[in-house]
């Protein structure tokens, strides 16, 4: 029996998109170039960016396409300002770095959000271009305040890219309501294919001016989408059978309800998994406003007895998979709630958490 995954990514998924992997392709056989432009079709959709939007998807995990997004979409004339509060805000960086693209940064705790008076601060005191941010931030479940952010962009004129891989497909994100010019997103996490292929959804005239701006061959977002354009296929060897597991794993999406049923199921399963912890004697890290339902921070009890190696291990014996922290500001773990997992599936995590503490003899509060 498989684990039960309980972190931001890979994730459980269901039998049927497992399935769906068990077929080989031909990646020029003409039923799979419809399958690859019927999940281009289907993202641009789900932020209502028909008439606007393309979608052009690159092989390999979420940060092979957060850096061509960046890579392909900035100049060496162009300067940024990146909000970090987390682990992936500081990818964003450390890709500009490598990039030679000029930047400025703001950055708050992990466990904090952004204040919009000092964005816009730093924005009228610098000649920037561009402005990056993260949508959910994994490194503690944080969310970050998007449509506040994006009006103030919008306003100043400005071109924002978003990094939505712990948020695509569970949390609202509608050209309609929020103005962005790319954001990248990744074939797991909430839509719940399997990893492998990230896509980035891109403003028309925004890759229509891309050409030459790529550091990469294989990540230059400009000629994957001419390639795509041109013929419908990949420039390379395409990853078929994770195209094909995420083609299910669309569709089981749509059949949920989408974006709205996508995410009624997940906040159920956060709001089980935060009141029962906070039960058992778990300090949450977040409070409710600021928590996504996506993946929780619990601080680690103070019983000098815990060692979170233990307590993991104990806990995958049981067949349930969490996640270690990745904060600075305290000892943490966390516990994902996303992935084709239910209720029952909390409630059974929960009883595995408390017979873990019982046998480990922990003191939680």
């Amino acid at each position: 029996m498989d684990k039960k995954l309980l972190t931001p990514g890979p994730l459980t998924t269901s039998m049927t998109t497992k399935e769906a992997m068990l077929h080989d392709w031909g990646s020029r056989d003409k039923k799979f170039i419809d399958l690859n432009s019927s999940i281009r079709e289907s993202l641009v959709k789900l932020i209502d960016g028909e008439d606007n939007y393309q979608c052009v998807p690159m092989q390999g995990s979420g940060t092979f396409a957060v850096e061509s997004m960046v890579s392909s979409l900035t100049s060496k004339d162009s300067k940024i300002l990146i909000l970090i509060n987390g682990a992936y805000g500081q990818r964003m960086k450390k890709m500009c770095t490598y990039l030679n693209r000029d930047f400025i940064e703001y950055e708050v705790a992990e466990h904090e959000v952004h204040e919009l008076v000092k964005i816009e601060e730093l924005i009228d005191n610098n000649d920037l271009t561009h402005v990056f941010t993260v949508y959910c931030e994994t490194t503690s479940g944080i969310l970050n305040p998007i449509e506040d952010i994006a009006k103030l962009v919008e306003s100043k004129k400005l071109s924002l890219f978003i990094d939505a891989m712990s948020a695509f497909g569970a949390l609202p994100l509608s050209a309609k309501n929020v103005s962005f010019d790319a954001v990248a997103a990744s074939s797991n996490k909430c839509l719940e294919g399997v990893p492998g292929v990230g896509f980035i959804l891109v403003k028309n005239n925004v890759i229509q001016n891309a050409k030459g701006n790529s550091h990469s061959l294989s990540l230059d977002l400009y000629d994957q989408w001419q390639a795509m354009e041109k013929n419908k296929q990949w420039r390379f060897t395409p990853p078929t059978h994770v195209l094909a597991a995420f083609n299910q794993a669309i569709k089981e999406h749509e059949k949920e309800g989408g974006v709205q049923g996508r995410y009624n199921r997940y906040k159920n399963n956060c709001n089980i998994i935060c009141n029962g912890m906070k039960e058992l004697g778990f300090e949450q890290l977040l409070p409710e406003n600021l928590q996504a339902p996506i993946i929780i921070t619990f601080k680690q009890p103070n019983d000098s007895n815990f060692n979170f190696d233990k307590f993991y291990n104990a806990l995958s014996d049981k067949n349930f998979l969490i996640y270690p922290g990745k904060l600075t500001v305290a000892e943490t773990f966390r516990i994902g709630c996303i992935g084709d997992l239910n209720e029952n599936d909390m409630k059974e995590t929960l009883s595995a958490v408390k017979e873990v503490i019982q046998e480990l003899d922990l003191k939680i509060n």
